[in-house]
């Protein structure tokens, strides 16, 4: 390399050093912080045992450990003692046993805490690039709270290694305000992340969902955050603002899904504070302008998180209570990770223009012997996003959305989304806290919700109603619907007057087992705020394997051709449960309803008796020119 400033390159040769000559500026007592996650120096950590007369009665912070090493192992405990700010796989047991600490706090106020001397450092060990012709070292695959390490510990000590990729943002640091420099050339750690299984992918399936073309997201690392980017390659223009990712990222932004441009900040960019991956990773990123690496307190300020317009935050729980307490970094009092960014990016997602917070967790945990959905939070578990924060909930079981929800809902909500066989338990104690009608019931045992039945139907105007099966957290959504209804509609739907629908006559509406009992709901607008505009709904008389069938439609969507489709798509799951056919009981007034069915395309029979005539017909009867049940 040809150095363009002379003097740069004076002050890095005149400090290249060994490392028994830089170990000696340590003293007993001193606090050290150590470059964590894959940035870790290792040459420098290993090294740290060989020196107890310096490294004595010392503490190492360290922001998360993967790698076991001097710093995590046990062997060198009368030396000196970890304080993580977040505990990873290689300190976790330390940690448990009581042999090294755990500082709970934000991922976007260390850096802050570093520079007004409230955790003071006196030595830092940090991992750099070899330094550019201007004399800049990159920190290369971590800038979080290193960067902040870097410029205000008494001493700094560097590892110059040629295989720390180049990342371009604000990571860059003279050499100037290194003490030391070693050469040391090592393959940067890697990090495996495990691949999605079967419920991961069911969990990154309904995130998807909740994810639109042009959102930036926040992708973390793990099954479940590998599972989201796999379902997300066939949105457009995807953005990325997160403090971390790791190889699933790369792929998605392969594929052409991640272009930034929809950005409201950073248009164009990829932001973030540090990445765990592979070679591949490293490698995708060494001087790549595409990528840039800020240090945490600015990537994960909630403040300028939610200056990115469609903001996705997807964090991940270790439990969470009926009313939305999310435990993130304990199992009970035992703690096992940390904050991390959860706290600032789910606050950040809120605060977006239309952004969308998401916790994402399996429904449970030990291979299904416990349910992470439970009554009340473990005896010490720790509330990491509050029950005011909580926005999304996703399982492999659903989406349940909480803010804004009274404790009831929220408590139904989180039900319906528990493994099927806590479902019963979870209800039984919400009763007893209060959370829920004394007299609420759930769906049968075993009794699934159909989620694979989804239809559209698009309007002459060009509007669009989704239709899907009614669940039983659409109790309220249902009641605003016969809330918005004329009095003939009732009159023509019910053959009488009715004046409400409580809890007690809507709960059988909408706790159905999908079998006997079906019903599917037109929807306008986007979940949670879709509002039912018509409903459809069959139940099946055994010993005639008939299913009487209703369907009703606002005024405002009547004559539009939804009665037709609703027909149609409940004919069609009838079929496909080997029902024989339809029967109805229709005012002789109501002409509307008459004219669906009579134009429906089979060969229907009508009896008129006291102002009321019974329709019915097969669906072995039908004519294939005039109906198509897959419509």
């Amino acid at each position: 390399m040809e150095w363009r400033m002379p003097r740069m390159k004076e002050i890095y040769e005149s400090r290249l050093t060994t490392v028994e000559k830089a170990y000696q500026k340590i003293n007993p007592g001193n606090r050290i912080y150590i470059g964590s996650g894959v940035s870790e120096p290792q040459f420098l950590a290993r090294r740290l045992g060989d020196f107890p007369a310096n490294i004595a009665d010392t503490e190492i912070l360290h922001l998360i450990s993967l790698n076991v090493s001097p710093v995590t192992s046990g062997k060198f405990r009368d030396m000196f003692r970890l304080n993580t700010f977040f505990i990873g796989r290689a300190a976790r047991s330390a940690v448990s046993a009581g042999e090294a600490d755990y500082t709970p706090i934000f991922l976007s106020e260390i850096p802050k805490l570093i520079r007004n001397g409230r955790i003071p450092i006196d030595v830092a060990l940090v991992q750099v690039s070899p330094p550019d012709p201007f004399g800049n070292c990159s920190l290369g695959v971590a800038v979080e709270t290193v960067l902040s390490a870097v410029k205000h510990a008494k001493y700094v000590i560097a590892q110059v290694n040629r295989h720390m990729p180049v990342t371009l943002g604000g990571g860059f640091v003279s050499v100037e305000h290194f003490h030391a420099f070693i050469e040391y050339d090592e393959p940067i750690l890697e990090f495996v992340s495990e691949p999605p299984d079967e419920i991961s992918e069911r969990i990154g399936f309904y995130v998807s969902r909740l994810i639109p073309s042009g959102s930036t997201i926040q992708a973390g690392i793990g099954a479940i955050p590998n599972a989201v980017l796999k379902y997300l390659k066939d949105k457009k223009h995807l953005g990325v603002h997160t403090e971390m990712f790791s190889d699933g990222l790369i792929d998605l932004w392969e594929s052409g899904a991640i272009d930034n441009s929809a950005k409201s900040l950073h248009a164009g960019k990829i932001i973030a504070s540090f990445c765990l991956g592979t070679k591949r990773l490293y490698d995708s990123i060494n001087n790549n302008p595409t990528f840039e690496f800020y240090p945490s307190d600015y990537v994960s300020d909630p403040r300028v998180i939610s200056q990115n317009d469609s903001m996705c935050a997807i964090n991940s729980a270790l439990e969470i209570d009926l009313t939305g307490q999310v435990c993130a970094d304990s199992i009970g009092h035992r703690f096992y990770s940390g904050f991390g960014g959860q706290a600032d990016f789910i606050r950040g997602a809120a605060l977006a223009k239309n952004g969308r917070p998401i916790i994402a967790l399996p429904s449970t945990a030990k291979n299904g012997e416990i349910s992470r959905i439970v009554p009340l939070l473990s005896s010490g578990a720790g509330v990491v996003t509050t029950r005011g924060d909580v926005h999304y909930v996703v399982t492999e079981y659903g989406i349940a959305y909480l803010h804004g929800k009274n404790i009831r809902e929220r408590a139904m909500a989180l039900i319906n989304i528990a493994h099927p066989k806590f479902r019963t338990m979870l209800l039984e104690e919400a009763k007893r806290l209060n959370y829920a009608y004394p007299d609420q019931i759930l769906p049968k045992d075993g009794v699934v919700y159909p989620d694979y039945y989804f239809w559209q139907f698009k309007l002459s105007d060009g509007r669009e109603v989704n239709f899907r099966p009614i669940r039983m957290i659409d109790e309220e959504k249902l009641r605003r619907f016969f809330y918005s209804l004329r009095q003939e509609d009732v009159y023509y739907r019910f053959m009488g007057l009715v004046k409400t629908l409580s809890h007690s006559q809507a709960q059988p509406l909408v706790v159905l087992d999908y079998e006997e009992k079906f019903a599917i709901v037109g929807t306008i607008g986007e979940e949670p705020d879709d509002e039912i505009v018509a409903i459809g709904r069959w139940f099946l008389d055994r010993p005639t394997n008939r299913a009487e069938v209703a369907f009703t439609v606002l005024p405002d969507w009547q004559n539009k051709g939804i009665g037709r489709f609703l027909l149609q798509n409940l004919v069609t799951v009838a079929q496909r449960k080997g029902i024989r056919g339809f029967t109805a009981e229709v005012l002789a007034e109501n002409k509307k309803m008459l004219r669906v069915f009579t134009r429906s395309g089979f060969n229907t029979s009508t009896k008129l008796e006291y102002g009321v005539y019974s329709v019915e017909f097969d669906f072995d009867r039908a004519n294939a020119n005039e109906f198509n049940p897959d419509y």
